[in-house]
């Protein structure tokens, strides 16, 4: 990797500094205080020890700090002249926020990588329009990264040489190896129809698969092992190099695990990283595999019971939408389905159940279903965080497909809203079931003319809910997914909307909409209002479940993951994965309590409509 850009070292420097500022200050982190000296209503001061950071900022929905430009000043001013920088607003805040030696010293390195990160970003970043010309893959490698978080880029674990090959921004090429795993340690599991051998064949060629059978043939001949008790999966070159070959030398060595070789087919890492795509074969499924990476509160492997029970949860998901006309014929709303799996368990550490929560989830394998597989001709997919991208020219993305849709903005964002929410809302309300659909997680699906036309939504096993009653709808759960499924209460589970969408990506999206639209916040959260409202009158029967959700209460909690990392466990080593729901402090008002919903919002498209532009099923 080449060093960074002085330039755009800097810039990524401005934009973290006020990232944290904004983001610290919206969870109460930090808490500014009126700054009277100024003789200004938006002035603003943090007193931070020995320093004291002065801005002007406007409030927004949700008490969002947003500082005016250029006016953030460190004083006193730091010497030779050099710019106060996010790394010195953290040493002076270091006291405040209660950091020790070591956290400081985590915080400082996960940020030095993450501006790493950002300045490359700047170096090659595109105007709005050739960014609205490239393919979902390749919009991959331009994104910003968590809109809530300050330290999201970190990828702690990697080199410098790593993130050059590895890290999304560098829209570089993997291929992956392939190993063998004895029965004894790992298991496959697939939804109905997809066995191992299936899913080979159909994720390796012929030659492919006979090269790695001689492979595993001779390390057998030489151990005594049938091949036919092994099953394969890939694994990242990286973690082999770092985790397989080091943590699993013993099973190397008794040749219970065997490496097959190299895949012939060239993946590109989307922005989770550890998911991959296949470039050369799109229609082959993404691959999802463990790192022995830290980014963005956890460490990125693989747990072995969610992995396990990703087929069944997935069967479940598209049994639900394939017995439901609403789901199935009016809306392409599409769970993308972890239809396989190879689960690999590592026996001295299953021993050691206090171990820190990544030595259980050391190898394995998910392949999930392609975007590329639901797109007709002419369609797009880009995902829902994407929206949030401002050009090098300054002009928003959204901007650019508003204008080539040839709809107002109005018009444009009901669509949008239209698109995304509707499944959401059935399968919440209708089947008590929460995905977990941030902006990486949910693909906005886009006709010929960039007018968004349906979504689709990933991450299962570990990041879909249930609410604690058994329902009638989870009887046919099977006992694998009932146990990794968590349940919450209605009001908690109803945060995959409230925090996900609305307060974790809405939060941002508005705003640009009104700079970039011309569409003022109050009546986007009117469209936002009128969706929901347009989903109750057509299903009242589930009324009293939509009380129980609350989604236009007046208050809900404050989900705040940069106090969940920086003040909690973020940094350090235990036993307990970051399940459930995050770190919450204090409340926010909820928009959609007072929003008027009397702002126009065309009906969804006719079903006939959206039967004839999804892709037929032998298409695909």
């Amino acid at each position: 990797m080449n060093p960074p850009d002085r330039d755009a070292w800097q810039q990524a420097g401005r934009r973290l500094l006020v990232k944290a500022v904004e983001e610290f200050a919206y969870e109460e982190l930090l808490v500014p205080e009126p700054d009277p000296g100024s003789g200004r209503p938006d002035a603003y001061r943090l007193e931070l020890g020995e320093a004291c950071w002065t801005f002007r900022a406007a409030r927004g929905t949700f008490g969002t700090w947003r500082l005016v430009d250029g006016t953030l000043r460190r004083l006193p001013e730091p010497a030779g002249g050099e710019e106060a920088g996010p790394e010195r607003l953290l040493l002076d805040a270091r006291g405040v926020l209660g950091w020790d030696g070591p956290t400081t010293a985590e915080v400082l390195r996960e940020l030095t990588a993450t501006r790493r990160a950002e300045a490359e970003l700047i170096s090659r970043a595109l105007p709005a329009a050739r960014l609205a010309d490239l393919d979902h893959l390749d919009l991959e490698a331009y994104q910003d990264g968590h809109p809530c978080m300050l330290l999201n880029k970190g990828r702690l674990g990697f080199s410098g040489s790593d993130s050059a090959r590895y890290a999304p921004e560098a829209r570089g090429e993997v291929r992956l190896l392939w190993a063998a795993v004895h029965g004894s340690l790992a298991d496959h599991s697939g939804v109905p129809g997809l066995d191992a051998a299936t899913l080979l064949a159909e994720e390796l060629d012929d030659g492919t698969r006979k090269q790695f059978a001689v492979a595993l043939e001779d390390a057998c001949a030489a151990t005594g092992l049938d091949p036919d008790g092994f099953a394969w999966l890939p694994v990242h070159p990286f973690h082999w190099d770092e985790a397989v070959e080091t943590l699993f030398a013993p099973y190397l060595a008794d040749g219970r695990i065997v490496l097959l070789g190299e895949g012939p087919d060239r993946y590109r890492p989307l922005q989770s990283i550890r998911t991959l795509a296949n470039l050369d074969r799109p229609e082959r499924r993404n691959v999802k595999v463990p790192l022995l990476i830290r980014n963005t509160l956890v460490w990125r492997g693989l747990s072995t019971e969610p992995t396990r029970a990703a087929p069944d949860v997935t069967a479940w998901l598209h049994a639900v939408r394939a017995a439901d006309p609403y789901l199935r014929d009016e809306l392409r709303f599409h769970p993308l389905g972890e239809v396989a799996a190879v689960a690999v368990r590592h026996p001295l550490y299953d021993g050691v159940r206090d171990a820190p929560y990544r030595y259980h989830e050391l190898l394995g394998a998910v392949w999930r279903e392609p975007v590329a597989a639901l797109l007709g001709e002419g369609e797009r997919a880009r995902t829902m965080a994407a929206l949030l991208k401002v050009g090098a020219d300054g002009r928003a993305l959204v901007a650019e497909l508003v204008e080539r849709s040839g709809l107002a903005p109005r018009a444009w964002l009901a669509r949008f809203l239209s698109a995304l929410l509707p499944g959401l809302l059935h399968y919440l309300y209708r089947y008590g079931v929460a995905y977990c659909p941030h902006g990486e997680n949910t693909v906005i699906l886009f006709d010929a003319a960039e007018a968004p036309v349906g979504v689709a939504v990933k991450d299962f096993a570990e990041d879909v809910n249930l609410l604690p009653e058994d329902l009638p709808e989870y009887a046919s759960l099977s006992e694998r997914a009932r146990g990794v499924l968590l349940r919450w209460p209605a009001r908690d589970l109803a945060h995959s909307l409230l925090s996900a969408v609305f307060a974790g990506h809405f939060r941002f999206f508005a705003p640009l909409a009104e700079r970039h639209l011309g569409v003022p916040e109050a009546e986007f959260w009117g469209l936002v209002r009128a969706e929901i409202d347009r989903y109750h009158a057509r299903f009242p029967g589930l009324a009293s479940r939509a009380e129980a959700f609350g989604l236009f209460a007046p208050a809900f909690d404050r989900v705040a993951l940069n106090r969940e990392q920086l003040l909690g466990g973020g940094f350090h080593d235990r036993a307990e994965r970051d399940e459930g729901f995050d770190v919450v402090h204090g409340t926010v008002p909820n928009p959609l309590a007072s929003a008027s919903a009397s702002a126009p919002a065309p009906a969804p498209a006719p079903v006939s409509a959206l039967v004839a532009a999804a892709p037929k099923e032998e298409d695909r």
